[in-house]
């Protein structure tokens, strides 16, 4: 297909082609200058020219300090620090209703909520099959306090959320104390979009809610006076590619004083003492902002999100929806000589509630899988950036390369770290190719990486 019938397919993406074809030109040049194929959004944003020159045309034009003080430069620091955390509140029109802690990252941000929940032997922990491993990682909170915790499946079929399972277990917890339900908006390995329904059902059966959005919201609105979740995750090099090295937790204020703080730190007390093992935590969301936050980056996260809001968040929408159907019908069809199929796509085959982040296998002419690092081997060599592996996302990994538990047992009681390969285990392939569009991604991107595909067709 040639891009004059693409967009007799895809008139959506014609309407936006010649701007968008000039903003990447413009603002984004060392895609095509270096002759980058960039097919890993999910993994980082990229960054605009914009956003570099507004950033440090204004990091030129000041002397900052650091915020705990008030000092003039250490008051224009905090000035601008709170000024962008305004920013990020309207943006997700969160109102009044939540705090936002800055973090280093997505992770810091859950990793706050698992050593600050309420866990104990009254509480209880639900995750999906289909979460980040910095999301799983609070399982360990949860179990050396005495707290349970459980999984729902998804669906071998589409990596969707089995509702019926997943309903029983917020059913079934009705005695315990303190219960958290943990899940992405969207998988960052299938791009499926789990409903955000499920906050509103969780809260009706006494449920808290931690909503991991880093892989949502760089392509999807997300507005916090529609859904409520108790506690949100979000990256912001995700969204725009700059700066990198910093996150955010949105915490709804009614569920603010639940999370204990089990430490302190410099910046988080308003009072401390040595004589006397006392302290006191600060009354807002700087309990939790260890340290000195990092006040010269975060002003560019307002810079950020202004150019994001510019570009126009349905525009970016409606471009990767026709690129990913696209990429799906093209890919799906591919077969070798003798018929059979070259790729096998996991989740959704269509673009109904699903993002643009792709996952597939590769199959030779005798329906034998072809290893991954192979795949990415050859695409490094045509400079197409994909990513394989488990992307630190285990479940959906164990349920496409069906790992039974038993095999698992086994590798973890005889592991040894020297012979372990991340990609073979137990004589079956791991992991998956995954490509994932993004802001600047164009036609040609895409067709590029069907005649990629095409190279391994016999």
């Amino acid at each position: 297909m040639n891009f004059i019938q693409f967009c007799e397919i895809y008139p959506e993406y014609k309407r936006t082609a010649e701007r968008f074809d000039n903003i990447r030109k413009n603002q984004y040049p060392q895609i095509d200058k270096m002759g980058q194929v960039y097919l890993d959004y999910t993994g980082g944003n990229l960054f605009s020219n914009q956003q570099l020159y507004e950033h440090f045309t204004f990091l030129q034009g000041q002397v900052f300090g650091n915020p705990h003080s008030s000092n003039p430069t250490s008051q224009l620091s905090t000035k601008y620090v709170e000024e962008t955390r305004k920013a990020v509140l309207d943006y997700f029109n969160a109102g009044d209703d939540y705090y936002c802690v800055f973090t280093a990252n997505a992770t810091q941000a859950l990793k706050i909520v698992g050593e600050s929940y309420p866990f104990d032997h009254r509480s209880q922990f639900l995750l999906l099959f289909d979460n980040h491993n910095s999301v799983n990682g609070i399982r360990e909170y949860a179990r050396r306090k005495g707290a349970d915790f459980d999984y729902c499946p998804v669906y071998l079929e589409d990596l969707r959320i089995d509702e019926n399972k997943l309903l029983q277990k917020l059913k079934s917890a009705q005695y315990k104390q303190h219960k958290l339900f943990a899940y992405p908006a969207q998988s960052n390995v299938s791009g499926v979009k789990h409903d955000l329904k499920w906050i509103d059902v969780a809260h009706e059966h006494g449920w808290d809610v931690l909503l991991d959005a880093a892989a949502f919201v760089p392509t999807n609105s997300l507005n916090l006076q529609e859904v409520r979740p108790d506690y949100l995750s979000v990256s912001f090099y995700k969204i725009f590619g700059y700066p990198t090295g910093i996150g955010a937790l949105l915490i709804h204020r009614k569920a603010f004083e639940k999370l204990d703080k089990p430490w302190f730190a410099g910046g988080t007390v308003s009072y401390a003492s040595v004589t006397m093992p006392e302290f006191f935590l600060t009354e807002n969301q700087e309990r939790f902002e260890e340290g000195t936050v990092n006040y010269l980056s975060i002003p560019a996260i307002k810079t950020g999100l202004k150019w994001i809001t510019e570009l126009g968040m349905e525009t970016i929408q409606n471009r990767l929806h026709c690129l990913t159907d696209y990429l799906l019908k093209a890919l799906q069809s591919l077969r070798h000589s003798n018929g059979s199929k070259l790729i096998h796509v996991f989740g959704p085959e269509n673009t109904e509630k699903r993002g643009s982040t792709i996952i597939m296998i590769f199959f030779d002419s005798q329906e034998q899988k072809i290893d991954v690092s192979i795949i990415e081997g050859r695409a490094n060599k045509q400079n197409i950036s994909i990513r394989i592996g488990c992307f630190c996302n285990p479940g959906i990994d164990e349920i496409t390369n069906c790992i039974s538990s038993e095999e698992l047992s086994v590798f973890y009681s005889t592991r040894d770290d020297a012979k372990y390969d991340k990609i073979h285990f137990l004589g079956k392939m791991r992991g998956a190719i995954r490509i994932s569009l993004g802001l600047m991604t164009n036609y040609e991107d895409c067709d590029t990486y069907i005649s990629f595909c095409k190279s391994f067709l016999v």
